[in-house]
């Protein structure tokens, strides 16, 4: 199984950059990258919660399942 993270989608849709993002929630441009590229292993509720404030979105629209093909 696979979670995958929409930060770029969100930003896109809210015309912000990564740098901005970064600034609003106080999460380092290396951290986002890994939440990004999806290698980060888990997120904080918290983390995930300042996000959505930033992006003013839902947790479902950052976070998505792919179930991995076999």
């Amino acid at each position: 199984m696979a979670i995958i993270v929409n930060i770029d989608v969100m930003l896109a849709k809210r015309k912000m950059s990564l740098t901005e993002l970064s600034n609003q929630v106080g999460i380092t441009m290396a951290n986002l990258s890994i939440l990004k590229t999806g290698k980060a292993k888990a997120i904080r509720f918290s983390t995930l919660s300042a996000l959505c404030q930033a992006l003013d979105c839902q947790p479902g629209d950052l976070l998505a399942y792919q179930p991995e093909h076999e």
